[in-house]
């Protein structure tokens, strides 16, 4: 191991939320460690961390293959350090009507959506309890709390990815692991919104709609509770967003 700085583990550090997150924690002095399916896209994420003066090394990982995530956090814990932090951050929100619904795509997406999380936060969970201390987070949706018309596949696997948290929640908690599952429920500022939401979009300027640094500066607080008053779930919605 060449370092003895902690690690934060970042699935899904897509160019809003996840990247935010990981520029959090490198801020933090954490060395950022970032996944995508495609390790070209993670470059400027990981050349703007380090222009920061932070450290952050990126990863080519698909998180629905078991092998691939056994791999990944070997590699992390013997040549970076210890994973003091993990984020899954993984989507997949692809709507469509239940009448038009293939089995292929619904299980693409809970594969991508809940499956990968498993994955990952049980091979990071391993690590952590002999160490007793660490945390796991993990990003949730509206979806996950109740479903709306057109969006089957992608609520099942936030339902899905809910329980999980809550599973590993009660089970690792008295390993010393805290487990916390955020709701992100609004609009982002992202391209993705600018470009198809033009009118959601212009509400940016009266703060309605969230703004990935803030998503980020929630995930290191809740990492950095005490372990007395640990939360387990925590809503993060625009002041004039719908319940």
């Amino acid at each position: 191991m060449t370092h003895n700085k902690k690690v934060v583990l970042v699935v899904g550090a897509g160019d809003a939320t996840g990247g935010a997150i990981a520029k959090r924690f490198a801020r933090e002095g954490y060395i950022a460690c970032v996944t995508r399916r495609s390790a070209d896209k993670l470059q400027p994420l990981v050349d703007s961390i380090q222009s920061a003066g932070g450290e952050a090394h990126g990863f080519a990982c698909d998180a629905r293959k078991e092998e691939d995530v056994v791999a990944l956090v070997e590699q992390i814990e013997t040549e970076l350090g210890p994973i003091e932090a993990f984020v899954f951050n993984i989507g997949a929100n692809v709507p469509c009507s239940i009448l038009e619904e293939t089995p292929r795509k619904y299980f693409k997406i809970w594969e991508m959506a809940c499956f990968s999380g498993f994955l990952n936060a049980r091979e990071v969970a391993k690590r952590m309890v002999t160490r007793n201390r660490g945390t796991l987070l993990f990003t949730g949706a509206t979806a996950g709390l109740r479903g709306a018309a057109g969006f089957a596949a992608f609520a099942g696997a936030k339902h899905g990815i809910r329980a999980l948290a809550q599973s590993m929640a009660r089970e690792l908690g008295p390993m010393g692991i805290h487990v916390a599952h955020v709701v992100v429920d609004g609009a982002i500022d992202t391209d993705f919104i600018r470009e198809n939401f033009p009118q959601k979009y212009a509400l940016k300027d009266q703060d309605g709609i969230l703004n990935p640094d803030h998503i980020a500066d929630n995930y290191w607080y809740l990492h950095s509770q005490p372990r007395d008053a640990w939360t387990f779930e925590l809503d993060l919605r625009p002041w004039n967003e719908p319940w």
